[in-house]
């Protein structure tokens, strides 16, 4: 008989504790530890390596490189993400808040794949065929190639995908698979992990895709240990306000491309259309003449992106102001503002300040800070920017601007959208032909980019 021991184990983190606490010690959670039983090794029990069966080291420069074959998914945001497809063999984590569109987002990709001639089966543990099916006919995937399937036990699964052999399989969603081997509930953490090496290892064994859907936490962290997210090979998170019909797929890992990649889609009545212009897209609503509002050229991976900075400076009623920062680092806007209270001589200590990135997008590099530092200025002295100014730069600690990378993209992504101005550092103003109809300024200090945009 197999002798069992019983542990408690953290739903958060993964944390293993012999005996059950309230508080997790490792990510400080409460009322996360669970009983688990796992199974005794037996003394002598251990396995011997069968003759022949030990893989050899072999020497780097006797391991033939091939170019990995990618499936089109036909979805050119998706396909940018990924790194230009879905690579034969990987296992790519999707995750999002409930109601985002996860769902909707791998059955059209599914439906893609099936019609270019790829054999696809999606497995779904949270509906049944007939509702996979009333979505399908809403989002038009009816190929002969795409197959469905509900069911959560994972040896079937095994079993099913093994006779079948698809190129790409679709699992909606891990927290639902469970392994009968372990004793524990579907979704915690040891069967999270056991069904998410068990999909690697059919992955990587019979070169099939798969993609699996991840749950998230309150904080927006996919469910489970971190360990998951190292296992898989990419790790996709679909973001955005569900009142909000646009949608961000970004990657936080990815062995086969770049992770500053971004892919925008649209929420419509037949699914989700790509937005091929984001820079149109966010600027579409921007409102002109007003104080606070400057748009900057960013790049998100290999795409230049035009959105809007706006910044909203005002007397504050507390002894401590309030600083507030939407889609841009707080800290960040704490070093613009003491740069501007120091070299530039703005009185700020007694203002709250607001800043927001319009549309929902995240900006992380320090080619923004010259356009937080303006329309922080522009909304202090009530008074607007230029309409159709483009304003790029990093700021230091002394007041310099100091240049930036794809200067040109950048610039030539401004005079497409019809901007007539692009601020840019000194640096950067050099060694290159400008766009026709369109002035480009380059500027030393902070100084200098407030008397061109706000006139002083």
């Amino acid at each position: 008989m197999a002798k069992y021991k019983s542990k408690f184990v953290c739903q958060e983190c993964g944390y293993e504790s012999p005996k059950w606490m309230g508080k997790c010690p490792g990510c400080g959670s409460w009322n996360t530890l669970v009983e688990e039983l796992e199974e005794k090794s037996r003394a002598g029990s251990s396995t011997r390596l069968v003759s022949g069966s030990l893989a050899r080291p072999s020497s780097i420069t006797s391991i033939v490189g091939e170019e990995e074959a990618r499936l089109d998914t036909k979805l050119s945001e998706l396909n940018r993400v990924l790194g230009g497809g879905v690579v034969p063999g990987s296992l790519v984590l999707v995750g999002g808040d409930p109601g985002i569109g996860k769902s909707t987002l791998l059955l059209q990709t599914s439906q893609q794949l099936a019609a270019n001639g790829n054999k696809v089966l999606y497995i779904s543990g949270e509906e049944s065929a007939r509702q996979i099916k009333l979505r399908a006919e809403r989002l038009g995937a009816n190929s002969e190639n795409l197959y469905v399937l509900a069911e959560t036990d994972l040896l079937l699964l095994e079993q099913q995908i093994t006779d079948m052999m698809p190129s790409v399989v679709i699992i909606d969603s891990i927290q639902t698979i469970f392994y009968p081997d372990i004793t524990s509930a579907p979704g915690s953490v040891a069967q999270v992990r056991e069904c998410t090496a068990h999909l690697m290892k059919l992955a990587k064994t019979k070169e099939i895709a798969i993609m699996i859907v991840g749950h998230v936490t309150k904080q927006g962290a996919i469910a489970g240990p971190r360990l998951l997210e190292h296992m898989v090979d990419s790790v996709l998170y679909f973001e955005g306000e569900r009142h909000n019909t646009y949608r961000i797929l970004r990657a936080v890992k990815n062995r086969f491309g770049s992770t500053n990649e971004i892919g925008i889609f649209e929420m419509v009545e037949n699914g989700l259309a790509e937005v091929l212009n984001p820079s149109e897209m966010f600027l579409s609503e921007r409102s002109l003449g007003v104080a606070g509002s400057t748009v900057v050229a960013s790049m998100e991976g290999t795409r230049p992106v035009l959105v809007e900075l706006q910044a909203l400076v005002t007397p504050t009623g507390f002894a401590t102001p309030r600083r507030m920062a939407t889609g841009v680092d707080y800290n960040r806007i704490a070093m613009i503002m003491a740069v501007l209270e120091k070299r530039v001589g703005l009185l700020l200590q007694n203002q709250d300040a607001y800043v927001n990135v319009a549309g929902g997008v995240r900006l992380d590099e320090p080619a923004v800070d010259l356009a937080i530092a303006v329309s922080l200025a522009s909304s202090f002295r009530d008074k607007q920017t230029h309409p159709y100014d483009v304003v790029i730069g990093e700021v230091g600690l002394t007041g310099e601007v100091r240049g930036v990378s794809r200067i040109e993209q950048r610039v030539r992504e401004a005079q497409k959208l019809g901007f007539k101005r692009v601020i840019i550092p000194a640096k950067n103003a050099v060694g290159w032909e400008y766009p026709q109809g369109l002035e480009v300024i380059g500027v030393h200090t902070v100084s200098d980019a407030l008397r061109e945009t706000l006139g002083g």
